[in-house]
């Protein structure tokens, strides 16, 4: 007996099935061939007739020995995407087009597919629909309209503190410096030694910038520090959290996350440190995904639209 269940060199012909005695086969003398018919139907005088396979289509452009099917062939012999007959559906020496991407539900209609998509060269169809909004700790992220509205509130606010303790010292220098700026444009030389600010006009100088730089320490840092929000930010809804939880950020990472913001305010007298805020600032707008200035990439924080934050979990106290 063989594997099939028939006997080694027995002539080929029409015997019954020692699997299904009630069924009969054809022997062609090393395995049974074709379908059983039942043991008391005529047979036919040879060999019972087989469906041969269809051959296999070779991919255009020749075999393909890293594809997925040996030899750059495709099963059941038609491409996808192929009419029948197996022809590609385009120029011979070229795959088929893939076809669009299925709708996204709940969308009035799609968007368009990414450049190149289903040309031959760019490979499998990638992501055809834009990336969904970062989430941060489950919150959407601020607006960036938002965000620069709480900052101009926060600046109305400093500035009138400004006004308030620093006024006197801008008094002071403006007396020391209007002198100086007439007799420059009654002689026109700017750069002579009459016509330079005092010591006094300079000392000032230095103690406006310092103050004001001072004030916005304290009016920003503490309430970062403690609950995320400065007064602008609190109005508009707008939070700062860090980007590993919505625990408050601490001194230090406010004073970390104020500084390349705040402390280039001293060097305003000669505009570097208005340049570089306004870049600051400006950063939020470029960066992707999280829209994260220079600021909140240097403490690792993230600004998100959230009035009230979630009470995160604590371990429970042992009374012991």
């Amino acid at each position: 007996m063989n594997s099939d269940g028939g006997v080694s060199g027995v002539a080929p012909g029409w015997y019954k099935d020692p699997a299904d005695p009630t069924t009969q086969r054809y022997w062609d003398g090393e395995g049974w061939l074709g379908e059983p018919l039942p043991a008391d139907a005529p047979t036919p005088e040879g060999p019972p007739e087989v469906p041969a396979s269809p051959p296999p289509t070779p991919l255009p452009g020749g075999a393909a020995p890293d594809g997925p099917f040996p030899g750059g062939f495709f099963p059941g012999g038609a491409l996808p995407g192929s009419p029948a007959g197996g022809s590609p559906a385009g120029a011979p020496d070229q795959p088929p087009p893939m076809p669009p991407p299925p709708p996204v539900p709940g969308l009035s209609q799609p968007y368009p597919p990414p450049s190149g998509y289903g040309t031959p060269g760019y490979g499998p169809p990638g992501y055809a629909y834009p990336m969904p909004a970062p989430r941060p700790h489950g919150l959407p992220l601020a607006p960036l309209g938002v965000r620069l509205v709480a900052r101009l509130i926060d600046i109305g606010i400093v500035l009138v503190l400004n006004v308030v303790v620093n006024g006197w010292f801008v008094l002071a220098y403006l007396r020391e410096a209007l002198p100086v700026s007439q007799r420059m444009a009654e002689t026109g030389d700017w750069f002579g030694a009459n016509n330079q600010i005092s010591s006094r006009g300079r000392l000032l100088e230095v103690v406006i910038f310092l103050v004001a730089t001072a004030l916005w320490f304290a009016y920003e840092v503490p309430s970062m520090a403690n609950t995320g929000q400065t007064i602008g930010k609190r109005l508009v809804g707008i939070r700062v959290v860090g980007m590993e939880g919505t625990a408050p950020l601490g001194f230090a990472r406010a004073v970390r996350r104020w500084s390349p913001l705040g402390l280039p305010t001293l060097l305003w007298w000669c505009c570097v440190g208005f340049v570089w805020q306004f870049f600051d600032c400006l950063s939020a707008a470029i960066d992707q995904p999280l829209h994260q200035a220079i600021h909140d990439k240097s403490a690792r924080t993230v600004v998100v639209y959230a009035p009230k934050l979630p009470e995160e979990p604590h371990d429970p106290v042992d009374p012991s």
